[in-house]
């Protein structure tokens, strides 16, 4: 059995949103904490793999990255512009629903 999604969140997702997991117990490494500031979008995609971690961004390279089947944790995507709260709800409930096994490979749209 696989255990509960843990997050990474790349560098453009804005720091309300991984503060707001935080506080509901939730596994989150931001890019800033991973020293991944000024990484390319493949080399963050990397190191969530090899974290384990699902990547949430806001930037569509990463569903480039997907549509070529390239290998990841899992991607979470929301548009620019989402509500913070809107954002913190979506990743609560794919955390509280999805073992990080399912999510390998797998896209979500917030």
């Amino acid at each position: 059995m696989s255990g509960p999604v843990n997050y990474y969140l790349d560098e453009h997702v804005h720091p309300a949103v991984a503060a707001g997991l935080e506080r509901r117990g939730v596994n989150v490494l931001t890019a800033q904490a991973a020293g991944m500031l000024g990484a390319t979008d493949e080399e963050h995609l990397i190191l969530a793999l090899r974290a384990g971690r699902v990547i949430f961004t806001q930037d569509d390279d990463f569903l480039r990255f997907h549509a070529r089947g390239k290998e990841h944790a899992g991607i979470v995507y929301a548009r620019q512009r989402t509500h913070v709260g809107h954002i913190v709800r979506g990743l609560m409930l794919i955390h509280e629903v999805l073992p990080a096994e399912e999510m390998r490979n797998h896209l979500e749209f917030l």
